[in-house]
């Protein structure tokens, strides 16, 4: 019996994305795709409830059992998306991670600053 990460490559396939941008679209960790289906692992919900929250056309039965259709009829299925448009989304992704990650390490900093001034 498939296990959900096999569907979750073929979902991938479908797409016509690599396991890094489909990584970045649901906001796992770079290489958890592929981790996971190297060692024949399962996925948890938390992952599954991103999956079907970015691309809502995949049907969550199929995806959890690999009953049914991959994708539901009633959502268009997904557009191809050129690589340049795909490069455009991972560029924003990853500026707004970086972004994040810049402010936090402003804010630990300036906190070891007036930390510094007190002692």
């Amino acid at each position: 019996m498939s296990k959900t990460i096999h569907r979750i490559m073929k979902v991938i396939s479908a797409l016509n994305m690599s396991a890094r941008q489909f990584d970045i679209s649901i906001g796992t960790a770079n290489g958890y795709i592929l981790r996971m289906e190297k060692n024949n692992a399962s996925v948890g919900s938390d992952v599954i409830e991103r999956i079907v929250k970015e691309y809502p056309q995949v049907n969550l039965i199929w995806l959890i059992t690999g009953k049914g259709d991959m994708f539901i009829e009633e959502l268009p299925k997904p557009k191809v998306r050129s690589k340049k448009e795909i490069e455009a989304y991972i560029d924003t992704k990853l500026k707004a991670q970086w972004s994040d990650e810049k402010k936090a390490l402003l804010d630990e900093i300036l906190l070891e600053i007036e930390n510094a001034k007190k002692n």
